[in-house]
Order: C-alpha cells, then structure tokens, then sequence
C-alpha cells in the first residue's frame, strides 16, 4: 500500500517539473521576427516621407505667405517674408484666367483619352490575334513613339504644323486642292496638341492592355473556337470583357494626366505665335506665375488647388469604376 501511495506522488512532481523546464522556453520570444517587417519597409517609408510628405508640407507652407514690399522695394530689408493667410488661394478661386485653363485641359482630355484609349485596345487586340504576322514589328513600330521625348516630339509635330514647312498641308494642296490648315487656329489647337498626346501615349497603353491579354488563360479562347467562333467574336466577346480591369486602369491614369499636361502645349506656344497662350493649361499657369513673374507663393497656392483637383478626380473615378475593377467589392 505504501508502495502505490509512493508512485501517485511521484507522478505529480515529475509533471510539474516538466512543466517547470518547459514554462521557460515557451516564454522565450525574440525580437527579431517582429521587427523585421518594420525594417523592410522602413527605407519606402523614409522615401516617400523624403520625396513627397516634405515637399507637400512646405508648397502648403508657401501657399500662405506672401512678399510684404517696404518704400521703393530696395535695400536688404526692403522685402519681407510675411504670413498671407489665406489670401493666395482667394486669388486663386477668383482668377478666371486659371479655371479657363483648367476647362481647356478638360476639352483636351475628351478629346485625347477616347481616341488614345481606342487605338489601344485595337492594335492589342490585333497584336494578340492568332494569325496575324509581324507582331514583333508592329510592337516595336507602335511603341516606338513613346520613347521619344514629348518635347522633342511636340517640337517636331509643331514644325509639321507651320504653315510654311508644313507637308500636311502641302500633301491635302497637292492632292485635293485645299487650302492650308491653320492647325493653331482658336478650335483646332485642341487636335492639334491632342494629336501630340495621341501619337506619343498610345503606344504605352497598348503595351499594358497587350500585357493583360497575354496574361489570359489560353483555354477560354480555345473551347471558343471549338464552339465555332471566330477570331472578331473571341476578341469582342471574351477578351475585352477580361481586360476591362486594365482598360480602366490606363483610362485613369489618363484622365489624371490630362490635367498634368504642359510639354505639349508649352512647345506649341513657342511655335504657334501666340496661338497658344502661356495659361493654356494649369500648369503652364502655374509655371508663368511662379517663374516668370516670380510669385512663388500664389504658384504653391495654384499647386496646391490642382493637387486637390486631381485627387478628387482620382476618387471620383475610381468610385465610379469601383465594381468593375474590384470584381464587384465595391467599398
């Protein structure tokens, strides 16, 4: 009897010290693994804070100073950095010459993204058929305008649209008998610049709606044809469908670009003597205001009212495409 009570307290105290040996390692946790996330992400974070937070915070700061000018404005102490409050962004709502650019960007935009756009989804759709030959080529032939530098496009474009050394106008005398067009004329500017945005964007577009396509399961087109359909009907009905995702996508970048545009319409503005303006666009509006009649801080206010602009067209857009990006997750 002695013996049994022996065993059954000896069982307890060998648990307990195991537990005891075990409590100490489990309790063990180093600090590595949760720093580690940090650590990698810390250089992106650090960058971003550098390159965009920074900058951002000091255009706002300017945005509401102002120049305060002492007797004739001569000596040292004759200007003075003082605090404006928001009176820069009252001239900024009440300049009418700023918002007329803005709606001639928007004009632009209509008129560049659906064509731009359209283009795009052709020649990807042909590129991706599968007779079609010389894809490489014809790759290589529509992507080639993009790696051109817009201002070095929109010099050699503006030089085609003079009406001296202009071989458009020469080539509709020649073969029609038309008179020359005035391509810098109130109305037809519009073309003219978004022709420049035409030739030298549809090429990057295409790469990326052709991207998607090669990226598509081969086996939807391949029960398509056994089903009996032809190459128009797969490109029409399957594949553009399933490429909606990156077509909305490049329009959206697109439409934000529209109010970023400036190398365009600024290399016209050399060319065209006075057929386009220095505030045709926002930007060239800003540029006027703060480099050629040096008011950095109404500049920083005009900045910062197109960065608002472009973030709630940015927001609107994707609210309005929400479902079909998201496969219908719409938040």
């Amino acid at each position: 009897m002695s013996t049994v009570i022996s065993l059954h307290d000896e069982q307890p105290a060998a648990s307990a010290s195991r537990t005891r040996r075990v409590r100490p390692g489990a309790r063990r946790h180093s600090p590595e693994p949760r720093r580690s996330p940090y650590l990698f992400v810390a250089p992106a974070v650090l960058l971003f804070v550098a390159v965009f937070l920074v900058p951002l915070g000091y255009t706002v700061y300017l945005s509401t100073q102002k120049t305060q000018v002492s007797g004739l404005g001569l000596g040292a102490n004759a200007r003075k950095q003082v605090s404006a409050g928001f009176s820069n962004y009252s001239t900024v709502f009440h300049d009418g010459e700023f918002w007329q650019s803005a709606v001639r960007a928007l004009i632009y935009g209509c008129i560049l993204i659906p064509i731009m756009l359209g283009l795009a989804v052709v020649f990807a759709l042909i590129l991706d058929a599968q007779r079609v030959r010389l894809q490489r080529f014809g790759r290589i032939a529509i992507f080639l305008p993009y790696t051109v530098p817009t201002l070095i496009g929109s010099i050699i474009w503006g030089m085609m649209y003079l009406p001296a050394f202009s071989p458009i106008n020469s080539t509709l005398h020649t073969l029609f008998g038309l008179n020359g067009i005035d391509f810098f004329g109130q109305r037809i500017v519009f073309l003219s610049v978004a022709n420049i945005g035409v030739w030298g964007g549809t090429g990057f577009n295409m790469m990326v709606l052709y991207t998607s396509l090669r990226s598509l399961p081969q086996e939807a087109y391949e029960a398509a044809r056994l089903d009996g359909a032809n190459e128009r009907q797969i490109a029409l009905r399957i594949k553009l469908p399933m490429i909606r995702p990156a077509v909305i996508m490049t329009a959206i970048f697109s439409t934000i670009a529209t109010l970023q545009v400036f190398n365009e319409p600024y290399a016209m503005h050399q060319i065209s003597y006075g057929g386009v303006s220095t505030t045709w666009t926002p930007l060239m509006t800003i540029y006027r205001d703060t480099f050629t009649a040096h008011d950095i801080y109404l500049g920083s206010a005009e900045s910062i009212v197109i960065a608002l602009l472009m973030f709630a067209l940015s927001v609107a857009v994707l609210r309005l495409t929400n479902r079909q990006i998201f496969g219908g997750e719409a938040k």
